[in-house]
């Protein structure tokens, strides 16, 4: 199966992820020019991650009673609905509502279609296809950035275009000739289980969520606030995405080569220590934009590692039943960062960005070095390969270095099997003598 036969997917959801990285930025800016408080529109941001953490548990259920198709065009309507609501009701807890269905609608769009790509891929393409929806995936939203020069943010028309996105997108899967596919859901493990068999991994998952809200939610609202124009703001905002995106190769090389703990401390601490300089380098013109695609390149990668890092213990099927947790942590940092971000923008100024990031960022390095007096390291010989995944339930399915056989086989093991076979690692690690512990 070629990446030419899954053009109509690959299509609607670069429209999609065009739209949802042109909203993130516009909607920050749109309520700051409306006059919402930092604080409100903090929490108008966090909506949508809570609306994730929702639609990843209630769009499977949704997508076995009524297939993909229908399942992805009603979520697309309600996404393109929702957004040209925000321009007609300016109220902090109406946008908030409609953050809330935004994130249900996008949480289904992306399992629906992440699920459907795996379905189509087999074991030779689904490194191919990866690294192809991924390069869409931060082209798209560094992308949308941009498309905020298109017209003013205090107007409706970049409503009406991101709208517009979002409705087509349908169009190319509607006329495909792929077949849809059988829909199954995985069990899931519990977060206290899986904190059990890795607490850095989750705790930096968590994190690498509330970075990514804080800096999506609110980096543009940071932009503006000191004084950046519009197209300063797009170039910003598309700075910060263009890092992550570049860096989650070479972070993902370097801990397949000096071992997961070790890379995440470092990135940890030199991501803290770039928000300190940040901070009192008072940069402006080409270095802050420098300066942002650093933070971007040290804090988006931070997910795809620290969700490496765990699945380092796992077997398959654990892998699988792990990665809707895994995206829940993520889930609920995101729905934290954009209203922690504002609390200190709040408290210190438009510095507070770069503070709250900071502190984010010197807590799990902190918490990697404690880890590594408690638990030796994982040999590198048995560190599997770095793939850089998206957070969101599928993207496991997708991971190349996963048997399609093993996926299957993973997907038909029940809850009683799953809970069982993580008491059994937990046991093991814990049993291990103090020296021999390995994280």
């Amino acid at each position: 199966m070629t990446i030419a036969s899954c053009w109509a997917l690959l299509l609607g959801m670069a429209l999609i992820m065009l739209g949802n990285g042109l909203s993130n930025s516009l909607l920050g800016l749109h309520a700051s020019h409306q006059g919402f408080s930092i604080s409100a529109t903090g929490l108008v941001m966090s909506g949508y991650y809570v609306g994730m953490i929702i639609g990843a548990k209630l769009v499977p259920v949704m997508v076995q009673r009524v297939g993909h198709i229908r399942s992805f065009g009603a979520l697309a309507s309600l996404a393109s609905t929702a957004i040209l609501v925000h321009y007609l009701f300016i109220e902090p807890w109406v946008w908030w509502a409609l953050r809330f269905i935004t994130g249900i609608a996008y949480a289904g769009l992306y399992v629906v279609a992440e699920s459907w790509l795996n379905d189509t891929a087999d074991n030779e393409t689904r490194g191919q296809l990866l690294g192809f929806y991924m390069l869409i995936a931060f082209g798209c939203l560094a992308g949308g950035q941009f498309l905020l020069n298109i017209a003013s943010p205090e107007g409706f028309q970049l409503f009406i275009l991101i709208s517009i996105f979002v409705s087509i997108a349908v169009m190319p899967i509607l006329i495909s000739v792929n077949r849809a596919p059988v829909f199954e859901t995985n069990e899931s493990v519990s977060i206290i289980q899986l904190i059990k068999v890795s607490p850095l991994g989750v705790l930096g998952t968590f994190a690498s969520g509330i970075g990514a809200g804080a800096i999506m939610g609110m980096g543009a609202v940071y932009a503006s606030s000191i004084g950046l124009s519009t197209k300063e703001i797009s170039f910003f905002m598309g700075s910060l995405i263009i890092g992550g995106g570049f860096m989650q190769y070479p972070i993902g090389r370097l801990s397949d080569i000096f071992g997961r703990r070790k890379v995440i401390i470092m990135t940890c601490f030199v991501g803290a220590v770039a928000s300190l300089g940040t901070i009192m380098s008072d940069a402006s013109g080409l270095l802050i934009y420098l300066q942002i695609a650093v933070i971007g390149g040290l804090s988006l990668p931070l997910y795809p590692l620290c969700t490496t890092h765990t699945n380092d213990y796992l077997t398959p099927s654990q892998r699988v039943a792990a990665s809707g947790t895994l995206v829940m942590a993520y889930g609920c940092g995101a729905a934290i960062g954009a209203p922690f971000v504002a609390f200190y923008m709040e408290l210190m100024g438009p510095q507070g960005f770069f503070y709250a990031i900071g502190i984010s960022f010197a807590l799990v390095s902190i918490f990697a070095v404690i880890r590594s007096t408690q638990r030796e390291a994982t040999a590198i010989e048995g560190l599997g390969d770095f793939k850089p995944l998206a957070p969101a339930p599928a993207s496991v399915s997708l991971n190349p270095n996963l048997e399609l056989e093993e996926i299957e086989a993973a997907s038909g093991a029940s809850k009683v099997e799953i809970q069982t076979s993580f008491e059994e690692l937990v046991y093991e690690l814990n049993s291990e003598p103090a020296g021999e512990k390995k994280e």
